[in-house]
């Protein structure tokens, strides 16, 4: 009885955020299988330590620093194979309806330094607020507002020089 309110419990979670979840793992790494394993990964090593989970409030937050250090460990093991001879053509995304506008703000973001980049997917695609970036990333409060601010301003600056070119060019 109380392992299955436990894994009741835990479906739902499961239900909850394996979406979102996703959504996270696939801006990590580009890949729609590995986005699939990382998140499977995620929910397999929660569920381990699921009896060790305190605050209820704090499940979304443990899921995405459990998710991102899941991430961090395809690195300590393998290396990223870069395929040189595929075409920038094939890997834009052609179904979407400006698919423009979508490749240079992935574009944008892609060109982010590192630390600005995460805090900022966090608060975009996770929803998390400062103080759950903060503690997802190990830093502070005040540290993730600047790097969300200093990554807003990069972003601005490099649509917008995007931007200025195309006008030139027409």
């Amino acid at each position: 009885m109380l392992f299955e309110g436990r894994q009741s419990k835990f479906e739902n979670v499961v239900r909850a955020f394996s979406a979102e979840l996703y959504r996270y793992a696939y801006w990590l790494c580009r890949e729609r299988f590995l986005a699939e394993d990382l998140v499977q990964e995620t929910f397999t090593r929660a569920w381990q330590s699921w009896e060790g989970l305190r605050d209820d409030k704090a499940v979304k937050s443990w899921l995405y620093t459990i998710l991102r250090n899941e991430h961090a460990r395809l690195f300590e093991k393998k290396r990223i194979e870069i395929d040189e001879t595929q075409e920038l053509d094939e890997v834009v995304d052609s179904g979407s309806m400006n698919a423009y506008e979508s490749f240079e703000m992935r574009d944008a973001i892609e060109a982010l330094p590192k630390s600005y980049r995460e805090p900022l997917l966090l608060q975009v695609l996770g929803g998390f607020n400062c103080s759950e970036i903060a503690g997802t990333m190990n830093i502070s409060e005040g540290a993730v507002m600047t790097r969300l601010t200093r990554a807003r301003l990069a972003l601005r600056k490099l649509t917008g020089q995007a931007t200025e070119r195309k006008e030139k060019v027409r």
